[in-house]
């Protein structure tokens, strides 16, 4: 009977031991076998190595790096496009060698694509093939302008510096703008002086589109070298340049974006350069600010409630508060609400509930800058528990510029909020506060 058992025991494990081999030897033979669509990424048909490369970055498998990048050597542009999608899709690190290679591919169009999909790599972006077109500016601000990376996001060196190649690119002027544009996305500090040459550029898209990245890098050591811009003869840079100069807070430049915004006989120049003047806080702007207090143009009577806040004279008080104590302007009060507070009448409950509001943008953007001010920036953590989810996301997103060690515990809190969106950017605003302390340590 002993025997008997023993012996049906041991059909088991024999059993067993066999079908785990199997087993095994079908895994291997599944790892073994080649990919399909890589084998079409090799065939005769350029639609279809196109559209084999455009599924392998769908499926999102670092494995078909290798086999992606030697597609780059492909004859078809068509499909070096398609691969460097795929590339930018899978957004493995493995992938910016590819990236960077086909930023300096024959075609012009691939090299726009691989321009767009290097920045775009460090937002969690991929390039559209359907929408890589021209750049092109309006006077008026645009969806993307504001595009950058959150604080702390290391970039690798060697993509800003194929960046500045394809800004230098004399064989394509859409991918030079194209980097122009990804350098300020990249917050790219090392970049300025080769910004700062393209500003220059002949190409007027070419230079707004450096302008702009240079005002979201904000160093000041390039604000004296684009004052002559404010001499050029493409209204359209001219413009640019004199917002430029004034985030920048370039010394001395008040004194000619003053007559610019008073004399120039083009409205859309004379409205930049105020709002550049906005931006200088310069004293010899006292008076202009406040009889422009009670212009009939709201923007403008915005614009002058935050020069007077960076001025940081306290004189103007009873000015702003007798603007407020009558404005109607949603977005005008947060101006003015926005210089009370920097000149030391806080209104940041008025501010953090501007969030809310259609005009959070701008309730935003005065957040970080009075933020900077660790004072100020103290105050915020304690408003993370306002009832509206729009208000505590957009706080967070706040402290993910000017936060410091004292709000990651609140953030941490944040972080699990039953709102998703709240949650997310909490996430966010933790990794790039980690980030900023640990720099400083």
């Amino acid at each position: 009977m002993r025997k008997l058992r023993s012996h049906g025991l041991w059909t088991r494990v024999r059993l067993l031991i066999s079908t785990l081999g199997l087993l095994v030897l079908s895994l291997a033979a599944a790892q073994q076998a080649p990919n399909p669509l890589i084998e079409q990424l090799k065939g005769p048909n350029a639609d279809q190595r196109a559209k084999a490369a455009s599924e392998l970055g769908k499926k999102g498998e670092s494995s078909a790096v290798p086999a992606l990048a030697a597609a780059l050597n492909d004859p078809s542009a068509k499909v070096r496009r398609e691969v460097v999608v795929a590339l930018a899709e899978i957004r493995g690190s493995e992938s910016l060698d590819g990236l960077i290679t086909a930023s300096r591919d024959t075609d012009p169009q691939v090299r726009v694509v691989a321009v767009d999909a290097l920045s775009g790599y460090y937002l969690g972006r991929a390039p559209n093939l359907g929408f890589i077109t021209s750049l092109k500016h309006t006077t008026e601000k645009n969806a993307d302008e504001n595009v950058r990376i959150d604080p702390g996001v290391a970039v690798d060196p060697k993509v800003i510096a194929a960046l500045q190649v394809a800004l230098e690119d004399t064989r394509s002027i859409e991918a030079a703008r194209h980097a122009a544009k990804g350098l300020g996305v990249l917050m790219a500090k090392s970049a300025v002086p080769a910004l700062v040459k393209a500003a220059h550029s002949p190409d007027e898209e070419l230079a707004r589109e450096a302008l702009n990245s240079l005002g979201k890098i904000k160093d000041p050591s390039a604000g004296p070298q684009l004052v002559d811009l404010l001499q050029s003869p493409n209204k359209a840079v001219k413009q640019n340049a004199a917002l430029t100069v004034g985030i920048l807070r370039t010394p001395n430049a008040a004194s000619k974006l003053q007559p610019l915004a008073q004399d120039d006989p083009d409205k859309k120049t004379r409205r930049s350069a105020f709002e550049g003047l906005a931006y200088t806080g310069d004293p010899i702007s006292y008076e202009l600010f406040i009889r422009t207090l009670g212009e009939k143009d709201k923007t403008y009577r915005a614009y002058a409630a935050q020069g007077l806040g960076r001025i940081g004279n306290k004189r103007a008080m009873p000015e702003l508060e007798k603007a407020l104590s009558s404005e109607t302007d949603g977005g005008t009060r947060l101006a003015e609400e926005f210089a009370l507070t920097v000149l030391g009448e806080s209104r940041m409950s008025e501010l953090v509930a501007g969030l809310g509001s259609s005009n959070w943008e701008s309730a935003l953007a005065y957040l970080i800058e009075l933020g900077r001010q660790p004072q100020m920036a103290a105050q915020l953590p304690s408003y993370l528990h306002n009832k509206d989810a729009d208000i505590r996301q957009r706080l967070c997103a706040v402290l993910m510029y000017v936060g410091d060690a004292s709000s990651v515990a609140p953030l941490e809190q944040a972080s699990k909020d039953s709102n998703n969106a709240v949650a997310a950017q909490a996430l966010r605003a933790l990794r790039a506060v980690h980030a900023r302390t640990s720099s400083t340590t």
